[in-house]
């Protein structure tokens, strides 16, 4: 999405002509805010609906049943978040281009080939009638903020209006997760070129090492525990690592997670800590909620546009989530003479354009998709041949009265496969990877022939899945990495993700036997980056003998910043600059033999890198890092609608994750049973409204680490209220 709409420069000229048109309406929209305090009458609410909302605009809705408490949700996300809605749902649906214009054409037309309409649809009949009374009530909220709260300025400046909401739309909302944590069908074709281009007694080995399931140097799965954490040293070379860190692998980019059983804890309690990584923009992903009536209560992150609390805590538990970077789906040649029958029409509505007709292959168990250019491939996914939302899954964690409810919550998840870390107010901790995975052999290493379609691939069994037992003695993590140790008997993945950020998580773990609140937030902040040190001690090492200054002043500038780096991507850092810029660089060569270059651990093109980057070399990290983080129409040069710019603090490889748009989504850290202890932070703010005192005003805490607390006891609730709202029926 991120990539068609920089296109979208075509329509700027277009969109001002538009804006122009209204701009009395856009300028005031910029200066409107729905409404927060006093009572708004004739609601679809049955009771009165208290909405607390905290200093950082944080809604606590208080009902008195769960009709009503949902209604309130959505219409506080429709309040604060209806443009992200809108816009979440059109780009999961592929409706892009009927608001933007052709430049969005090959998005919508990528978007369609996913046959979201029918896998929401069999998702939906699958729903057990609370959970469609929810998204109902839900949708009837969202429908009544957009009836009752004024225009956001993005339908503004684009001339507009969305459509109604409908119950089905926060499954649709919730696929555009599914989508980003799914290995695809053609990073599975990419893998295959290396996999088949191997002869069929080496392909293994030989696609092993170009995409290495993970790096031997650094492994810590957690399943292993602890103690059996091996210094790097002692478990690999140098080479390894480095040809590991920039090897064609998955991005080095994800979540982070933890947990302490009350063993281990300063408080006597368990502790949790999640980050969830994903795109970095305004507004973020995630929505802040407190929800509570007869019998819920409920607290943390929601994504936009669904009900419920999706990562957080209940009275009695805590969970976080990371993606779990295993294989899904099964991806097959098309065998000649596909049924016609199987060939369905889409039409693309494009503005200011015609209307655009495509075909694409859809049976019961299989829909097609093309790769490498036209290859048609033909895809098998749980989630389109037997779709359940994770809705109810996520409904059973925010009821269930300890780990063990939710380890039965979990057995029936069916998302993207993510690992779990639980801690409740037991003192226990656990982990375990949910989700559904074909025992398929090919692990995403390669498109099977169209031969292997007659094969059935089951499920690896729920209790065969990597998991650590509850325990108030437990130190569970996860970081995208290969969770699990020598003899597992399953790949599960094609390429599981480096594994440095999980490492420099279980080495902070080990470095003190208990810890508390400020600890893990202070883990949370870390910017050791492992591949990174790796590479400027190569560089050190290669210039023992003086070999690439070449009496270059540049370039001995560079050599002693990494000499003074000790690896961390601090905002002071200059080394860090140098590096980061030169790990791009090795990157860029890859296709050109770079990865044997850094196998035999030389490296070379130093000085002509630093020659290219005069300035690079000399900025500070927070300089050369800085990251402004974006609207989505950005791209159309609609620039005044964009968040802060975080100065460069962390990187890809780092536990605080922050990229070019792409960081720490929020920043959890729970004191399990303390709730108004410990917190939850986000990278900007709360609202959508650009106009609003909560469109970035977390910006702060968020740069320097502050954990933000989320008051849950009723007297932290209401010693924290600034506004207070009453929908009325």
């Amino acid at each position: 999405m991120k990539t068609a709409l920089r296109l979208l420069a075509a329509l700027v000229a277009v969109t001002l002509l538009a804006a122009a048109a209204y701009t009395g309406n856009v300028v005031a929209g910029m200066h409107d805010a729905p409404q927060t305090s006093g009572t708004i009458a004739g609601m679809g609410v049955r009771e009165p609906v208290r909405i607390l909302r905290d200093g950082r605009g944080v809604p606590h809705i208080r009902a008195q049943n769960l009709h009503d408490l949902f209604f309130a949700q959505g219409f506080v996300e429709g309040s604060d978040r209806l443009f992200q809605l809108d816009l979440t749902r059109r780009y999961v649906l592929g409706e892009l281009a009927e608001i933007l214009g052709s430049p969005l054409l090959s998005t919508d037309e990528a978007a369609r080939t996913i046959p979201v309409r029918t896998m929401v649809a069999r998702q939906w009949d699958a729903l057990d009638t609370s959970d469609r009374r929810m998204l109902q009530a839900f949708a009837d909220g969202v429908n009544a903020a957009m009836k009752h709260e004024p225009t956001p300025p993005e339908f503004r400046l684009l001339a507009y209006h969305p459509k109604p909401w409908r119950p089905q739309d926060a499954l649709v909302v919730g696929m555009a997760t599914v989508i980003d944590l799914t290995d695809t069908w053609n990073d599975i074709a990419n893998r295959s070129l290396a996999y088949n281009g191997a002869t069929p007694h080496s392909a293994a080995a030989a696609y092993d090492a170009i995409y290495p399931l993970s790096d031997p140097c650094y492994q810590a799965p957690v399943t292993q525990g602890l103690a059996a954490l091996k210094p790097a040293s002692s478990a690999c070379t140098l080479s390894r690592s480095l040809a590991a860190a920039f090897a064609p692998s998955r991005a080095p980019i994800g979540s982070n997670e933890w947990a302490a059983g009350a063993a281990h804890s300063l408080t006597g309690r368990a502790l949790l800590a999640n980050d969830p990584h994903l795109r970095l923009g305004i507004p973020g992903v995630w929505y802040l909620v407190d929800l509570q009536a007869p019998g819920y209560h409920a607290a943390g992150a929601t994504l936009a546009g669904v009900p419920g609390v999706i990562l957080g805590h209940n009275d009695a538990l805590a969970w976080g989530a990371t993606n779990g970077t295993v294989e899904s789906l099964s991806v097959f040649d098309a065998p000649p003479n596909l049924p016609a029958s199987n060939w369905h029409t889409e039409r693309i509505r494009v503005r200011f354009g015609a209307t655009v007709v495509r075909r694409y292959y859809r049976s019961r168990t299989l829909f097609g998709a093309r790769v490498l250019g036209k290859r048609l491939v033909l895809v098998r996914w749980n989630a389109y041949v037997t779709p359940r939302s994770p809705l109810g899954a996520f409904e059973g964690l925010a009821r269930a009265a300890s780990i063990d409810g939710a380890l039965a919550a979990l057995r029936a998840y069916t998302g993207p496969p993510q690992n779990f870390a639980l801690a409740d107010t037991t003192g226990r901790a656990a982990y375990v990877l949910a989700g559904q995975i074909p025992d398929d052999p090919a692990w995403g290493r390669y498109i099977h022939p169209a031969a292997d379609l007659a094969k059935h691939y089951p499920d690896v069994p729920r209790d065969a899945l990597p998991h650590v037992a509850p325990s108030r003695s437990a130190i569970v993590w996860t970081a995208n990495n290969q969770m699990y140790g020598p003899g597992y008997p399953y790949r599960l993945s094609a390429q599981f993700a480096p594994p440095y950020r999980a490492y420099r998580i279980a080495t902070l773990l080990r470095a003190h036997p208990k810890y508390d609140v400020n600890y893990f937030a202070s883990m949370q902040m870390d910017t050791l980056s492992l591949p990174e040190s790796e590479l400027a001690r190569t560089l050190l090492h290669e210039d023992a003998g003086g070999t690439l200054r070449d009496n270059d002043a540049l370039t001995k500038h560079a050599l002693n910043e990494l000499a003074l780096w000790h690896g961390h991507f601090n905002p002071e850092s200059r080394g860090a600059s140098v590096v980061a810029g030169y790990r791009v660089t090795l990157l860029s060569r890859l296709a050109g033999g770079m990865l044997d270059l850094v196998r035999r651990q030389h490296v070379d093109g130093f000085s002509a890198y630093v020659a290219a980057h005069p300035k690079l070399v000399r900025e500070p990290w927070s300089t050369a890092g800085a990251t402004i983080v974006k609207h989505p129409l950005a791209a159309l040069g609609i620039t005044f609608l964009n968040g802060s710019t975080l100065p460069g603090d962390g990187d890809p490889y780092t536990i605080h994750v922050q990229n070019q748009g792409f960081s720490q989504s929020f920043r959890a850290v729970w004191d399990v049973g303390n709730w108004d202890a410990g917190g939850i932070s986000i990278p900007q703010g709360e609202s959508g409204w650009p106009g609003s005192g909560h469109y970035t005003d977390e910006a702060s805490a968020w740069i320097t680490g502050r954990l933000l607390p989320l008051p849950y006891s009723p007297q932290a609730v209401a010693a924290a209220t600034h506004e207070r709202l009453t929908l009325e029926p």
